[in-house]
């Protein structure tokens, strides 16, 4: 499949930076609005007004003009997800993974991650959300649970924990149950972070009792003003 770089793939002439930026907004726009179809260069040098000439003197190919596109898009994700962690610095442990999980799965559903990384785009372009997934959300996530683990909060191995967590935010990416619950996705998230965690949790202290554990992990009543929707 050949190589790509995880922190900026997109091959891009910045002699005009300030139209590049145009060009990568209009293209995130568009290429990525949800329902969408295929969309062509030629679209977008409508939707811009502008010449594919012009486009392709910024970004040579489709692919980089999408991998610039996602470049900005995680970046946007990493951001909000540092300030998800340092908002809950100094939190009870469950509230930490709580707020991230829940951050990290409105991120990555906002911007179609688990439609990216299964169906849409070429492949190395999947791969490339792939990496830029593990890099951004679950390489925090693991080392969230390792610090759980040596902490004493957590008695499960947080490998374990980190394969069970990250198949429920990606299967939840794409879950009808939240239309069948007649629950919003960050309902359902939240339920199965609790889910998780609270047994996780409880099993590593079996004579805690309720509002022992809640001092640990609160339950998503108990949070919903702080995290929010």
């Amino acid at each position: 499949m050949g190589t790509m770089e995880t922190k900026s793939v997109s091959h891009v002439s910045w002699g005009d930076g300030q139209r590049a930026d145009v060009i990568v907004e209009a293209a995130g726009r568009l290429f990525f609005a949800p329902g969408v179809g295929r969309v062509s260069m030629d679209d977008l040098a409508r939707e811009l007004g502008m010449s594919k000439k012009t486009i392709y003197r910024h970004f040579p190919d489709k692919r980089s003009l999408l991998a610039a596109v996602l470049d900005r898009q995680f970046a946007a994700v990493e951001r909000t997800l540092v300030a998800a962690a340092e908002d809950a610095e100094g939190q009870p442990f469950g509230v930490r993974v709580q707020r991230f999980l829940i951050a990290a799965g409105s991120e990555l559903g906002r911007i179609g991650a688990a439609q990216l990384a299964t169906g849409r785009g070429d492949a190395m372009l999947r791969w490339y959300v792939e990496q830029r997934v593990d890099a951004v959300v679950y390489r925090r996530l693991d080392e969230l649970f390792r610090d759980g683990h040596r902490r004493g909060l957590l008695p499960a191995p947080p490998e374990l924990l980190s394969e069970i967590t990250r198949g429920a935010l990606e299967r939840q990416l794409t879950s009808q149950l939240p239309r069948e619950l007649d629950w919003t996705a960050a309902d359902l998230l939240r339920a199965t972070v609790e889910t998780v965690l609270y047994g996780a949790i409880r099993s590593a202290h079996p004579g805690i009792d309720d509002e022992q554990l809640r001092a640990v992990m609160p339950t998503a009543r108990d949070d919903e003003q702080e995290v929010g929707p």
